[in-house]
This record gives C-alpha cells, structure tokens and sequence, in this order.
C-alpha cells in the first residue's frame, strides 16, 4: 500500500502515529503566572543534542480555554520548564494529567502526584519520576499546520539533570530497570523492559 497524506488517507484512522513507534513521553512540568502548576504528557518529545543538553517536543492544539495549551502558554512566560519521565509504576497518573484541564488546575494534585523542589528553576519537577531535566527556554518554531490547529516545537536547554541514584550501578545509568513507558499508535503504549548491545 503506498498513498500521499495531502490526498488523503485509505484508513478510518490515521496510521502515521503508529508507523514511528515507539515515542518516548516527555512529561513536562511549567508554571503559570500566578504560579500554579501544570503537568502534560507529550510523545511528540526527544533529545536533540549533547554539547548543550538540548530537548525539544512539540505542542499541537489548542486548550478548550486559551489559544494556546497550558504548557506552552506557560513556558512562553516563565522561560523554563521540567522534563519528567513516566513509568511503568506512574502511568494512570500519566494518562489523568493529559486531560485538558483549566489553566488555574493544578494537574500534580488532580493525579495525586507529589511535587519536589527543582535545583534550579521555579518549576516543581515529579518526585516519582526516575529523572529529572531542568531546561530553560531557548526558541520555539511555528510548524506547518493543515488546519485551524497550532503546532509549535519548543526547544530547552538542559541546564540540570537529576537521576535517582537507585537507578545508577557502576557508574552507569540502568536505563531497564527505570521502567519507563513509551507512546506507539492509538491507544497503545509500551514499556521499556530489555535491552541489547551493539558495538560499532
């Protein structure tokens, strides 16, 4: 089967979601300008370079309240944000804060998750997450869009790295063993559960 997608699409739901699996989840913290949290799950998320740490995820949509989603009306204002990482043991807390929720609801009490104290930015990072990225604002990018809806990447530098040091053995990360869970297509997600070795 071979199709173009601005001719449109031979299925009754889009497929493309599922064709780039899987998706890692940046679950990202911000706060507004009355200092209220906000907590948001993005699969459209990943690192993008090392020499600056540097992140990026893309927000697409609007909330039923603002033009833009709470995250990245947030993020506009405060310069900064947190990236946290859902696992196996926090993912119904996950799926709890992708709802659209109000700009003045705080997501970490709604999903009855604990807030911990960033090192560096004002935004409070998830206490249940393996790792946390403290990132500051570097640019966004207003993305090609076919309809009425808003896409925009924004792009962090990853001014501090926290790592729950259960999950560090020899002096290396034990990814596995963080369980983290992963976004595929539909409904369906995955967790991160084993691993191989290629040597190049």
């Amino acid at each position: 089967m071979f199709y173009e997608p601005k001719k449109g699409c031979p299925f009754n739901i889009d497929p493309f979601k599922s064709l780039v699996f899987p998706r890692p989840i940046g679950w990202i913290s911000s706060i507004n300008k009355n200092g209220i949290a906000n907590l948001a799950p993005y699969s459209y998320f990943n690192a993008i370079a090392d020499e600056p740490p540097q992140v990026m995820f893309c927000s697409n949509g609007s909330s039923s309240h603002n033009k833009y989603k709470d995250t990245l009306s947030n993020i506009l204002y405060s310069k900064e944000f947190v990236v946290n990482f859902a696992t196996s043991t926090t993912r119904d807390q996950m799926n709890t804060t992708s709802q659209d929720f109000k700009p003045n609801e705080d997501e970490f009490y709604f999903s009855k998750l604990k807030k911990k104290k960033s090192k560096i930015v004002k935004v409070p990072s998830v206490k249940d997450s393996p790792v946390n990225l403290e990132c500051k604002l570097i640019k966004t990018i207003k993305l090609k869009s076919n309809s009425k809806k808003i896409s925009t990447m924004v792009i962090g530098e990853v001014i501090g790295i926290f790592i729950d040091n259960k999950f560090i053995k020899n002096n290396r990360v034990s990814s596995v063993s963080m369980r983290y869970i992963a976004r595929m297509g539909y409904s369906e997600y995955t967790t991160i559960s084993s691993k191989f070795n290629l040597k190049r």
